[in-house]
């Protein structure tokens, strides 16, 4: 799925602090299978609204810029919209505010590379702003189940891909089918001490 083309990155959100509490929503998911000795986690999550930037070329810093614009009042929204987390705000952009949530996502490994942000879980289709900004998209996504791998320290290559090898292995010894590409996610801002930050791999799985 194209979710998944994007999803739950992010080294980048705002009012985090050093110690590792971002203070933001998160998007909701049930458990069902634990693995602690592994850190993994199978998830049934709710279904979720994404508003999701193209990753042309890696181009991660310039698809953070136009999603955080958008949170930040560039958006076409109606309604009133309650803040749930600090934003910084450019004074320069109109429109309604709208809260961050966590997780960032990020898929590198799809023929459309793409990073989404997931808008609060009260928002529908029909509720959700549209972006100013036509390159951005915005989509729902339902029954999306997946095997998590948690893991500390930067969201660098070689770290995502030590931990989607493990993820990969588990999957394989607990016969459950990947049926999607590895979808990094990250939790705390770029001042949360490397040690304390909450990075996942997921991969959708059946």
């Amino acid at each position: 799925m194209r979710l998944l083309a994007a999803v739950l990155g992010s080294v980048f959100l705002s009012g985090c602090s050093v110690f590792g509490a971002n203070g933001v929503e998160s998007a909701p998911y049930t458990v069902i299978e634990e693995d602690e000795d592994n850190s993994i986690e199978v998830r049934q999550y709710d279904p979720m609204i994404l508003v999701s930037a193209s990753m042309d070329e890696r181009s991660e810093n310039s698809a953070f810029r136009k999603l955080f614009r958008y949170i930040s009042g560039n958006n076409r929204g109606d309604t009133e919209i309650a803040m749930t987390a600090p934003v910084f705000m450019d004074e320069n952009t109109q429109g309604k505010e709208i809260a961050m949530t966590a997780p960032v996502f990020m898929a590198e490994n799809t023929r459309e590379p793409s990073m989404s942000f997931v808008m609060p879980a009260d928002f529908t289709l029909e509720t959700t702003p549209q972006p100013k900004d036509e390159s951005l998209t915005v989509s729902e996504v339902k029954n999306f189940k997946a095997a998590a791998i948690r893991f500390s320290g930067l969201l660098s290559d070689s770290n995502v891909a030590e931990n989607t090898a493990i993820l990969r292995e588990w999957l394989e010894s607990s016969g459950y089918q990947a049926v999607g590409e590895p979808i990094k996610a990250g939790y705390d801002g770029p001042m949360t001490l490397p040690f304390l930050r909450h990075n996942e791999v997921l991969i959708q799985v059946e």
